[in-house]
């Protein structure tokens, strides 16, 4: 945790104007946060903090690359990190969490560390398949087909044509005599 202090953020002496951060991240980044999801990257980050006297708006825009393990192959790859995310600090009586892009921080609160949040939108903007990019052209290749109306197997039955009427069952026939009489 100690080498996440370089993602701390005093905002206790801050005046009420925009502020602007640069953080670069690397493998031991990665390593301080203790998770399985990124073990090695190159992350840039430029973070614009924008204060004001009821809450905090934290711009970030994220660039780089992320190193991950293909699903199919197992081969590991360099996946591109490019994402913008917002995020806003307001001040209350509490720490509490509103929702995705907002949270409610302490008025007392001297300093916020930035890590969580560049580690969150860094995993947000990774793709839930991961894919090796020689692969890809396989899979975009699948997408066109299934747009366009390609069918490879199909498990229903042909439709039938309106004049082939379908056999009835002679039971149900001397039923339906009965029924409109």
């Amino acid at each position: 945790m100690n080498s996440l202090r370089a993602y701390d953020i005093n905002i206790v002496g801050l005046d009420n104007k925009r502020y602007e951060y640069d953080f670069t991240s690397g493998d031991t980044f990665f390593a301080a946060l203790e998770q399985d999801l990124i073990e090695k990257g190159n992350i840039q980050t430029h973070l614009v903090l924008d204060k004001s006297e009821t809450m905090i708006r934290l711009d970030f825009h994220i660039k780089g690359t992320v190193e991950q393990t293909c699903d199919r192959s197992l081969d590991e790859y360099d996946e591109p990190v490019d994402t913008q995310q917002t995020m806003l600090l307001k001040f209350g009586d509490h720490n509490e969490e509103l929702s995705d892009e907002i949270e409610l921080i302490e008025r007392n609160t001297a300093t916020i560390n930035v890590a969580r949040y560049i580690f969150e939108f860094i995993s947000l903007s990774l793709p839930m398949k991961r894919l090796h990019p020689r692969f890809r052209s396989e899979e975009e290749d699948d997408a066109d087909d299934e747009q366009n109306g390609k069918v490879i197997y199909r498990s229903d039955a042909e439709p039938n044509n309106e004049d082939d009427q379908p056999e009835i069952d002679p039971r149900w026939a001397a039923l339906r005599k009965l029924s409109d009489n």
